[in-house]
């Protein structure tokens, strides 16, 4: 009765379309034991793929789901109102911190005006380096002001600035580490006593300038920046010093000594000259006005003066 049952079903089957056709499961076998793996089988691992061909969102290819414990730290953390709040206080802390640094810093250095001595350009530091190594077809030396206020370096090649001085520094401390490093005697101790000795004697030609201004009663619109640019411009010299000795021996480094002395006293006669000797207003009065003049005079030329020997002791160990 069944085989019967099949005959007569049999021609209504021709007339639908095939059936797909399923191939059979592929059974995945182990490998070899003496044969291993190049790769690791990670298809188990693998994200899900919608049926338009792209992943699910939301899911971690870290190896868990978005939601799940592995991929929702970050996002816990963020959302939790405890370190929400956290966050919120450390930075007001830090913005109250660094208020308070700067109104630390604003007690003792005016900000807006060291902003002053930096406002440079590179045709201003170009123009100012040739000053320094050859002032002496310099006819202007007037510092230039604008409504009471006195211009800025990148107007006025005269006015003083602390960016040549600054870099100069650093420059003379590169050069003093190369040319003990060719004579085998470079250590870092050695390379911090020259930077501290040389930063240390500008330091103390500041103050004895300061002291002398003001024991002799000597009023001048010099500041304490003024007087630090125009002692740090002896680092242009002592590089020039240092590069003739490294190039063409002694007998270069007391040419480059002595161009360089030369060049830098006639410079700081010239500047503090103008900036000293224009404020004779405010001592006309007293017995002591016609002196003066005078006092002014033996500061000025005290401070050129004592420029050769700074240089000389500063550089004078780096070349042998």
């Amino acid at each position: 009765m069944f085989r019967w049952s099949i005959w007569l079903f049999w021609p209504n089957l021709t007339h639908y379309p095939s059936l797909p056709h399923f191939p059979k499961p592929r059974a995945r076998a182990a490998p070899p034991a003496g044969d291993p793996l190049l790769f690791d089988d990670t298809s188990s691992a693998a994200p899900p793929i919608n049926s338009q061909g792209f992943y699910t969102p939301g899911y971690n290819m870290g190896g868990a789901p978005a939601g799940g414990p592995g991929g929702a730290g970050v996002n816990n953390l963020f959302a939790d109102p405890m370190a929400s709040a956290a966050m919120i206080y450390g930075s007001s802390l830090a913005n109250q911190g660094k208020d308070i640094v700067n109104k630390e810093i604003s007690r003792y250095v005016s900000v807006n005006k060291l902003k002053y001595f930096f406002a440079v350009d590179s045709k201003y530091v170009m123009k100012k380096l040739l000053l320094l190594m050859f002032p002496y077809t310099h006819q202007d030396w007037e510092v230039r002001y604008h409504r009471d206020t006195p211009l800025t370096p990148r107007h006025d090649v005269n006015a003083p600035d602390l960016y040549i001085p600054s870099m100069a520094f650093i420059t003379y401390i590169l050069l003093a580490g190369m040319a003990l490093g060719i004579q085998n005697r470079f250590s870092p101790e050695v390379l911090g006593l020259c930077a501290s000795t040389a930063l240390v004697w500008v330091v103390i030609e500041v103050l004895v300038m300061l002291l002398s201004l003001y024991l002799l009663t000597v009023h001048s619109d010099l500041s304490t920046f003024d007087l630090i640019a125009y002692s740090g411009y002896k680092y242009v010299g002592m590089i020039f010093t240092v590069l003739g000795g490294l190039l063409f021996g002694s007998d270069g480094y007391f040419v480059a000594l002595a161009w360089s002395s030369c060049a830098l006293m006639f410079f700081i006669v010239r500047s503090l000259k103008m900036k000293i000797l224009s404020s004779l207003s405010h001592d006309s009065m007293g017995a002591g006005a016609s002196a003066k003049p005078r006092l002014r005079l033996y500061i000025t030329v005290a401070t050129a003066a004592f420029q050769p020997i700074i240089i000389y002791w500063l550089t004078s160990h780096l070349v042998r």
